[in-house]
């Protein structure tokens, strides 16, 4: 037991927390976003399935055709594949009104059927499953002292934190088209009456959500694991509409969201490791039921955006 409070062990949850937060992070503030203009993107778990696949299969086409910079290209054909799942989300959500709820589990099983049939076509059925070498980890600090570890990350860990987590906080509350998109998110008569689009908002807050969302899959496939498997997204899209709604729609707050169940899912990877006398089964629901309970107490009596779920036709 005393391994747990070992220096060690310390640092090295820590940094397995910011690795497992990343893709959480970037899903987490797509589905801000895009939840801000008062679209509910159920789509999000197979937006990130999609990502994961298309960067990985990109990445590996081209790896193998020997262009370089082919992880970074990988991660731009992941952004596009989620641009163009927003863009449907809202072809049936803005567009033609239809229940989001139904369209966005519609859009999850799209994504997934496709994802799994493109695998099936191109990489057909192995023991072996393919891989492409994945982004390497810098360490800016070294990798010596204990600081050294806990920084020695990938660098879309650090554009997360760093780059994508400020520049959503600044993009939603100190722009005009944070402005446009919080009013659409609130009253969209209000919005259209003073000049304002609300189909193009939504339309922009759900294909920037879309890429962003697809970027934290993207992560999965071309840096943590540098392979696709069928479980790789395992419910993350999911845990981010929590994250969501524990944040109350506020980036900074999602971002702490997405580092609590990161350290939680880590702890429970260490835990394992001590052997400790308990189902694992019980480890692997320990982050989950940690999620709901943050949800449980956080969720009370929060305030969703006024135009939530309701969409809008101009008069």
């Amino acid at each position: 037991m005393s391994d747990i409070f070992s220096l060690t062990f310390l640092v090295g949850l820590l940094s397995a927390t910011l690795r497992v937060a990343t893709p959480l992070v970037y899903g987490a503030m797509g589905e801000i976003i895009s939840e801000r203009g008062g679209v509910l993107n159920l789509g999000i778990e197979g937006t990130m399935f999609l990502g994961a696949f298309t960067g990985f299969a990109a990445a590996a086409a081209l790896s193998n055709a020997g262009v370089a910079g082919y992880l970074w290209l990988g991660l731009a054909a992941a952004i596009l594949a989620g641009m163009i799942m927003g863009a449907l989300m809202g072809l049936f959500a803005v567009t033609l009104g239809v229940n989001q709820h139904v369209s966005g589990l519609g859009i999850t099983l799209l994504c997934t059927g496709l994802a799994l049939f493109g695998f099936r076509l191109i990489f057909g059925e192995s023991d072996v499953l393919p891989k492409v070498t994945p982004f390497a980890q810098i360490a800016p600090l070294g990798a010596t002292s204990p600081a050294g570890v806990v920084l020695e990350q990938y660098l879309l860990t650090y554009i997360a934190f760093l780059v994508v987590v400020p520049v959503s906080w600044w993009l939603i509350y100190r722009t005009r088209f944070g402005l446009n998109l919080r009013a659409v998110g609130e009253n969209p008569e209000a919005a259209d009456a003073s000049g304002v689009s609300v189909a193009r908002t939504r339309y922009a807050s759900l294909v920037l959500g879309g890429a962003l969302m697809a970027v934290g899959g993207a992560f999965l496939s071309l840096a943590q694991l540098g392979a696709f498997t069928p479980g790789i997204v395992a419910g993350r899209g999911w845990v981010c509409i929590a994250l969501v709604i524990f944040a109350r729609w506020h980036p900074v707050r999602g971002m702490w969201g997405a580092l609590l169940f990161g350290g939680v899912f880590a702890l429970q990877l260490r835990l394992q490791t001590l052997g400790l006398e308990l189902p694992y089964e019980l480890f692997l629901a320990l982050p989950y039921l940690v999620t709901i309970l943050a949800l449980a107490l956080a969720g009370r009596n929060v305030a969703y955006p006024g135009a939530y779920l309701k969409p809008y036709h101009r008069e």
